[in-house]
């Protein structure tokens, strides 16, 4: 069933047919993956539950649509319908967010654009003494944001703040100016002209994944008001398309309020998110000529 399953999934362009079929099959019957072989056979239903499954995802709907649930780091997060699922490149900018607030004694992050709630309650969960404090504007979005932050919560936990707002509101989250000590977001950054993949397209909220004609429409305000949020010496990071090398770090340059700014690769090499520092001084400083290009 596994074999016939994977082959109908590479049949269909699915980019990781077997394993996609093992984590299907595994669903069905209810056991983890790794002990697939060790379970008992399919009943006349599970074969046809199995089948219904690879024939929507050959529509190409996404997998963690048909299990309801996306691995993130050391979590599993309910997904569907109108929330974005996280992707694994994202783990990076979380992990890096985690280091930086795990040196720090009780540390407010921040996570903008939050969606299914994967940044903060990574944060959350790896940071236990952090404050965390979770941003999100759709309504779909929040209810999968609210039943995941629900969901992680036992006797000690510290809750996850979750806060229905938009982030290119130039008031956001005001009580908390000047104090943030690390400001993460994932925010929609692809180029409205750039073609995604048909999980994309067909599922993921255009909201959360487009974001203006060159992508920057929703960093640039992040960046704005997370100037305004952070400590001096508070840091930020940001997801971007793999075509803002350069232009994202140019947006935190010519703001003049940020200093130390890096960019990131992920795992394949491709440009993927930058960081950047409040100055420590409080002032502006004049935009870095190295980044002050035209990529319009």
């Amino acid at each position: 069933m596994v074999a016939r399953a994977a082959r109908v999934l590479a049949s269909a362009g699915v980019e990781s047919p077997r394993a996609e079929a093992e984590q299907l099959a595994a669903y069905v019957l209810q056991v983890p993956r790794g002990r697939l072989a060790l379970a008992d056979g399919f009943s006349p239903d599970q074969r046809e539950r199995l089948g219904a499954l690879v024939d929507r995802r050959v529509a190409r709907e996404p997998l963690q649509h048909l299990t309801g649930a996306a691995g993130f780091r050391h979590l599993e997060l309910a997904v569907g319908p109108g929330v974005f699922v996280p992707r694994p490149e994202t783990e990076l900018l979380a992990g890096w967010g985690i280091e930086v607030a795990g040196r720090l004694t009780g540390p407010l992050v921040v996570d903008l654009c939050s969606g299914s709630g994967a940044i903060a309650l990574a944060v959350a969960q790896e940071v236990p003494s952090a404050r965390v404090v979770a941003v999100e504007r759709s309504p779909a979005a929040l209810a999968w944001l609210r039943r995941n932050a629900a969901a992680r919560v036992g006797a000690g936990d510290r809750p996850v703040e979750v806060v229905a707002a938009d982030v290119t509101d130039p008031e956001l989250l005001r009580e908390l100016v000047g104090r943030v000590d690390v400001l993460l977001c994932n925010p929609p950054y692809v180029p409205r002209s750039v073609p995604v993949p048909p999980e994309v397209a067909g599922h993921d909220p255009d909201e959360a994944v487009f974001g203006g004609a060159d992508g920057l429409a929703v960093i640039r305000p992040v960046v704005a008001r997370a100037a305004a949020l952070l400590r001096p010496g508070g840091v930020i990071g940001v997801e971007h398309d793999d075509t803002h090398a350069a232009a994202v770090p140019a947006v935190f340059s010519g703001d003049g309020r940020y200093e130390r700014i890096e960019e990131h690769r992920d795992l394949t090499g491709r440009p993927r998110w930058a960081t950047a520092s409040r100055r420590a001084d409080g002032r502006h400083a004049a935009p870095d000529p190295a980044w002050q290009t035209d990529f319009s």
